[in-house]
This record gives C-alpha cells, structure tokens and sequence, in this order.
C-alpha cells in the first residue's frame, strides 16, 4: 500500500529529529523574525534557535 503524503512527511520529520510547532505571537514580534531573518541571511526556524541558545547560556 502505498504511503499518504502526510505519512511520508511524518517520517522524514521523525527519522530527522524536527516536530512542526506554531505559536500566535504579536504581528511586530513575527515582522521582526522575519526582517532579522533577512538581514542575517538564516531560515527564521535558525534565528528562534539560535535566539534559545543564547536565552539558555544568559540564564545559565
């Protein structure tokens, strides 16, 4: 039988580590994901890492 496309995405993200997850933050917070984003030329998904890594190491 052959897979859905919705189970074939299902494993990529699995067997890759990654879960989809959405969050209904404040339109200027999203437009500056977005522009630093740009500026910094890094996916948005990078810039939040990146921006949890630091979060981490300021609170120790």
């Amino acid at each position: 039988m052959a897979l859905s496309t919705n189970e074939i995405k299902a494993r990529s993200d699995k067997k890759r580590g990654v879960k989809a997850q959405a969050y209904k933050l404040p339109i200027t917070v999203v437009n500056e994901i977005k522009q630093l984003a740009e500026q910094h030329g890094i996916p948005q998904n990078q810039l939040i890492i990146q921006a949890v890594e630091l979060f981490k190491k300021s609170k120790g």
